[in-house]
């Protein structure tokens, strides 16, 4: 069975918001890219599928845009060509090598942890927090940022009962920032 892991940027605040100021440098976006090599698809709600797209797509030239660091290309390319699985009520339809999750979520998503291969990756805040109250995130990886944001989306904020973690492992980064890699107990 597939590990669904679930790895995210958060203040101190517990903010996990994109805008939060919490965007990586390149040893970060290194780490980062390797956490995406480690999965053989990304499962994200439409929210966080939109906003993907529009950051890390390819363009439709080959070349990527101007904005974009050297250092932030393997990224964007290992983001690029991994199957993607969008959890959506509301989408018609997605590309960009994705296909549409419909129906029970929970069932869907039992049924890709079922299928053999390394492991799905979660990201976003609406459908991780439906994921951990049904049991299902294998792995939580929170990437601490030395800062205090004051507002926006909480990690996990809703979550009904508490999950009981234990640590396997923590990385520092030369930011301050610090990755830090649960697993429930069960």
């Amino acid at each position: 069975m597939r590990p669904l892991r679930y790895a995210i940027n958060v203040t101190l605040d517990g903010c996990v918001h994109h805008e939060a100021g919490v965007a990586p440098d390149e040893e970060l976006m290194g780490f980062w890219t390797a956490e995406m090599q480690r999965a053989d698809a990304v499962l994200y709600g439409r929210t966080t599928y939109d906003m993907m797209e529009g950051a890390w797509r390819r363009p439709a030239s080959g070349v990527w845009p101007d904005w974009m660091d050297e250092w932030e290309v393997p990224f964007a390319e290992a983001l690029d060509r991994i199957p993607k699985h969008v959890v959506s009520s509301t989408l018609e339809s997605v590309d960009w090598n994705a296909e549409l999750v419909r129906g029970d979520v929970g069932e869907a998503v039992t049924q890709l942890k079922a299928q053999p291969g390394e492991g799905l990756s979660v990201g976003g805040v609406t459908l991780p927090l439906a994921l951990a109250e049904l049991g299902l995130i294998d792995e939580f990886t929170f990437v601490v940022h030395p800062i205090i944001a004051g507002h926006g989306p909480r990690l996990l904020d809703g979550l009904n009962e508490r999950i009981e973690l234990k640590e396997v492992g923590r990385r520092v980064f030369d930011s301050g920032a610090v990755a830090v890699t649960y697993r429930p107990r069960r």
